[in-house]
């Protein structure tokens, strides 16, 4: 019986050349599927027939753009997520997503291995392998480029030979990942960390020292979810592409980063995510009128480590699962509106407002009106601050004693 592979497939060089290999190599049909996650590259169609062209028995395309920016995006935005506390997860919230549609291809075409494009060097390998892990075990996986030694010059040579309709030609400096949360850069001359970016590199967002008119924009949230931009509802996918747009016009989200790799090495990124860095700023900022103050301490470690558990590719982990529940929970009074200044590369809160506020006017003011009664404030103070004072007076005592 012949083999079936279901290859995650992106269009591009690599993936095109995996088809008709994987095919050589395992003596197997290959089912290609590509997930449109906003990636705003190639229209899908050009995809799927360029995927049948280099002799796919069968091309599948998944519009998962809602779904991401519902079940991806917004989850990290809730857990505030930002990686080493700057990159805002663009390229691992997308590989659960895309991992969860191979299985379900897996699954309708009886395939019994699932191949992905990526090298041994990347943090992908192990987000895509982790899930499939999770979620079928009984699946192989075979990454071409890592597991055959599949060089960029291998590539470009068997693609020739083959005739495959992909543009062999034509090579970019760099790597370049992007979806609808945001888009990733590296390698070429990135690779000196001494180099500056240079403008040519970005797409998503406009040079922040151009001079231009701030945009102020209200974000709307209920339970922890944006829900509106500006009074206007607005679906989960319409709502990050119309901050990506703003947002983006004003230079916003742009990261200029080493960051600690999965597999144990730096990597110098260049990043651009103008609705998430807004998000997650606004976000951040109703928290702080609707958590109580141990909440909040608390969720700051919780945060961390589910975002540190995402970029390690364990979003199908029983950990996350138990700080999503922690967070959801959290999330119940995170319900209101912040407004921000997009402008000059920031996202700038100038106002919030929420019914479920913990901020008390009249106990907050210095002014007429003041409910706060400072003649307790002095017991309080003495007792906060006994431990230290007993400490103080044990080592003057130990002091005194070995002089």
């Amino acid at each position: 019986m012949t083999e079936k592979v279901v290859l995650a497939y992106s269009g591009g060089l690599d993936t095109s050349v995996a088809i008709p290999y994987l095919a050589e190599q395992l003596d197997a049909e290959v089912i290609a599927v590509a997930i449109d996650v906003g990636q705003n590259g190639e229209d899908m169609d050009v995809i799927k027939q360029r995927a049948l062209g280099c002799g796919a028995v069968a091309a599948e395309i998944v519009d998962a753009r809602e779904e991401f920016a519902a079940d991806y995006c917004f989850p990290a935005v809730a857990a505030n997520a930002l990686y080493m506390d700057r990159y805002p997860l663009v390229s691992a919230l997308s590989r659960p997503l895309i991992v969860k549609h191979l299985v379900a291809a897996a699954e309708k075409h009886g395939a019994t291995i699932v191949s992905h494009g990526c090298t041994g060097k990347g943090n992908d390998q192990v987000r895509f392998e982790a899930g499939l892990a999770a979620l079928a075990p009984h699946l192989k996986v075979v990454a071409p480029a890592r597991d055959f030694a599949w060089t960029r010059d291998k590539a470009i040579a068997f693609a020739e030979e083959k005739s495959l309709p992909i543009d062999v030609t034509k090579k970019s400096p760099y790597s370049i990942d992007q979806n609808l949360w945001g888009r990733a850069v590296e390698t070429g001359f990135l690779e000196d960390i001494w180099n500056g970016p240079i403008e040519d590199i970005y797409d998503y967002t406009q040079s922040p020292a151009e001079a231009r008119e701030a945009d102020d924009v209200v974000i709307t949230f209920i339970g922890g979810k944006p829900v509106a931009l500006d009074g206007v509802k607005k679906s989960a996918f319409e709502l990050i592409q119309e901050l990506n747009v703003r947002a983006g016009a004003q230079g916003i989200g742009r990261i200029d980063m080493v960051e600690d790799r999965l597999v144990g090495i730096k990597s110098r990124e260049v990043y651009e995510s103008p609705a998430g860095i807004t998000l997650i700023a606004a976000h951040m900022e109703l928290e702080n009128v609707t958590i109580e103050r141990e909440q909040a301490r608390f969720k700051r470690t919780v945060d961390q480590r589910w975002g540190e558990l995402v970029y390690d590719g364990l979003w199908f982990s029983p950990l996350k699962d138990s700080l999503e529940a922690f967070i959801d929970d959290v999330q119940t009074h995170v319900t209101g509106e912040v407004r921000l200044s997009l402008h000059a590369g920031k996202a700038t809160v100038t106002g919030r407002r929420s019914e479920a506020s913990l901020y008390d006017f009249d106990l907050a003011t210095y002014d007429e009106g003041d409910a706060f009664d400072q003649t307790n404030a002095r017991g309080f103070v003495e007792l906060w601050s006994l431990p230290a004072k007993l400490a103080a007076a044990r080592n003057e005592r130990i002091k005194a004693e070995a002089a």
